[in-house]
This record gives structure tokens, C-alpha cells and sequence, in this order.
């Protein structure tokens, strides 16, 4: 399972203590230092179920200080995916990718669910 977080948010800490603390193995990579790739996020979106404005982090600066509330609605999938792909802080974080799952922020009631059944599925999480 992959863990991707920006270590200095509170939230992925939290996240990432809720994970140890119920002994769910995980590799760990840093968004800042490892973005994900447009072909990442492409599959992530398309696996989650989500909708793409799920994966931006609304509550960061550089979300704010590119007036991205006001320009993504005119702003096409594609040009949208770019632009994730281009600085990981836009990206919402925590994303867990799983085999059969995609966790994007931390909801621990949301973690609780998913996560049980893929450990009960499955001895390699």
C-alpha cells in the first residue's frame, strides 16, 4: 500500500499515526519530493470514484494564491490533471492507493471501513 503525504501537515500526521497504530504496513512517499504523475493521478481519479476536485487541496496556499477556486470550473480534465501534476502541494493529501482502493484526505470512519476490509481480504497490506 502506498502512503503519499507532505510530512509537515498535521492531518497526514495524524493519518500516518492512525496507520501505525493499527499495525497497517504501508510504503511512504513524500509529494513534495516524489509528485505524483499525470498518469498517477489519471488512474488514482479514475479509480476512487471521486470527482477530480477531490484531489485539490482547497485549503493550501499556493491553491489559493493561483486563484484556482475561480479558474478550474473553466478549466478542462486534462488541463486540470496538468496542473496537479505539476506541484504536489496543490494535491490533496493524504492519498492512500491500495490494491482494490483510493483513500484520498483523512476521514478516520472512511479509513476504518476500507482499510478493515482490505486487511481482512488481504495478509500484504
Amino acid at each position: 500500500m502506498l502512503f503519499v503525504e507532505y510530512p509537515k501537515c498535521t492531518t497526514c500526521q495524524k493519518a500516518k499515526k492512525w496507520l501505525d497504530s493499527h499495525g497497517v504496513a504501508y510504503v511512504d512517499r513524500h509529494i513534495r519530493e516524489e509528485k505524483p504523475t499525470l498518469e498517477e493521478l489519471k488512474e488514482w481519479h479514475q479509480r476512487s470514484g471521486l470527482p477530480l476536485m477531490r484531489f485539490f487541496n482547497t485549503s493550501g496556499m499556493l491553491y489559493r494564491e493561483m486563484g484556482l477556486k475561480d479558474r478550474l470550473p473553466s478549466m478542462s480534465e486534462e488541463e486540470q490533471y496538468a496542473l496537479l501534476a505539476s506541484d504536489g502541494m496543490i494535491v490533496k493529501r493524504p492519498i492512500v492507493v491500495g490494491e482494490d482502493f483510493i483513500l484520498v484526505g483523512f476521514r478516520e470512519k472512511e479509513w476504518e471501513t476500507v482499510l478493515a476490509g482490505a486487511q481482512a481480504g488481504s495478509d500484504s497490506i
